[in-house]
């Protein structure tokens, strides 16, 4: 009974707009006071794929949200690690600290920082905004990676570190095959918030960084709803594109002969 309750939640919530967005996005402007009708066209994806700077956009946003996503599992594997299965004297004040990014406003972060990255030279340059996009990404790779690590305990890493496991052999036989739900969550989030960063990016980026933000954000202005719903549907696709890749990775990273490949817990 629960799980059919969730299956139809789920489906009015996620699947049911999902599936409305992608009608609209092929059907023209409807206004109030018209019939209804179900006629189709191709003038929002035409509009979305002949714009010229779109696949420039795509390839920038793609990269600097891989570069990004790096960089925030790197720290979060190793930080969430630490918070977790480490005791020591303010460690409950660090936590905090490395949250407060999220109650900064974006444009006072973003001016502050476009200061900091002119006098290292990385402004107007894809890197530096990649830097910048480490702002709001962190914070949340770090609390969703030490609730993995939580949640998995050091007990079966010690065992495989005293069973003579080497560091990199124990991380792909054990740690990440457990965390991978983490890994997930800290993927779709980082790509999600990257890719949605508008103010940061045209900030630091200064013009000279194009990501789909950039393009997509002045078409909210516009009263063509259809091509709004092809940008829409390109933008969700992303952070779905990249999870799945690091589904694929994962199972490139780890042991088949792990015990979790084998059905043991």
């Amino acid at each position: 009974m629960k799980k059919t309750i969730f299956y139809i939640l789920s489906s009015l919530l996620f699947l049911l707009p999902a599936l409305m967005l992608a009608v609209k996005s092929f059907t023209p402007v409807w206004k109030w006071g018209e019939p209804l009708s179900f006629e189709w066209t191709l003038r929002g994806w035409e509009v979305f794929l002949m714009d010229p700077r779109i696949y420039e956009a795509l390839f920038v946003s793609i990269l600097i949200a891989l570069a990004v996503t790096f960089l925030n599992l790197m720290v979060g594997f190793l930080t969430g690690k630490a918070l977790s299965h480490s005791v020591f004297k303010g460690k409950g004040l660090l936590e905090t600290f490395l949250l407060l990014p999220l109650f900064i406003p974006t444009m006072a972060a973003a001016l502050g920082l476009h200061i900091t990255m002119i006098r290292l030279g990385l402004a107007n340059q894809w890197l530096g905004v990649v830097i910048v996009h480490l702002v709001p990404t962190i914070p949340y790779t770090i609390k969703v990676m030490k609730a993995g690590y939580d949640r998995v305990g050091s007990g079966m890493i010690q065992q495989a570190k005293v069973l003579g496991g080497s560091p990199f052999h124990v991380f792909r036989s054990v740690e990440l095959p457990l965390l991978m739900p983490s890994v997930r969550s800290a993927v779709f989030l980082t790509v999600t918030i990257s890719m949605s960063q508008y103010v940061l990016t045209a900030v630091i980026g200064g013009g000279n960084v194009i990501t789909l933000p950039i393009i997509y954000y002045p078409f909210l202005q516009s009263v063509n709803d259809t091509v709004m719903a092809a940008f829409s549907i390109a933008f969700a696709m992303l952070p779905v594109i990249a999870v799945a890749a690091v589904e694929l990775l994962s199972k490139i990273l780890t042991y088949k002969g792990t015990f979790v490949n084998r059905g043991v817990t």
